[in-house]
């Protein structure tokens, strides 16, 4: 039997829209959610976050980069259509989250 905390859960995995915990002000404005649609990135985005993760990581190659959380921050910044610094002054739990649905997402 479903309570009503897993109903909102499931709810919110399924949506876009995720509800900060803990709000931030990022370039003089207050986020407190962010319209993560995985579902329009391109290859291009992805390849796009792979590059910048690499170039991030100055030249230390990541074999599995799905499993990297930084290439799970750059994804989740492309699809919310964020900058990456955003996402990386997340609180740990919003962040932690964010790149768990990433994750699953990528590996599906």
């Amino acid at each position: 039997m479903n309570t009503p905390d897993v109903i909102d859960n499931n709810q919110e995995m399924n949506s876009p829209i995720i509800t900060l915990s803990r709000s931030i002000v990022f370039d003089g404005e207050t986020v407190t959610e962010l319209n993560l649609n995985l579902d329009e990135l391109t290859s291009e985005d992805l390849l796009a976050a792979e590059r910048q993760m690499n170039a991030m990581n100055k030249g230390m190659l990541q074999p599995v980069p799905e499993l990297s959380k930084l290439f799970q921050a750059l994804v989740a910044a492309r699809a919310a259509k964020v900058p990456g610094e955003l996402i990386t002054q997340l609180s740990a739990k919003d962040f932690s989250k964010i790149t768990l649905r990433v994750q699953n997402f990528l590996l599906g």
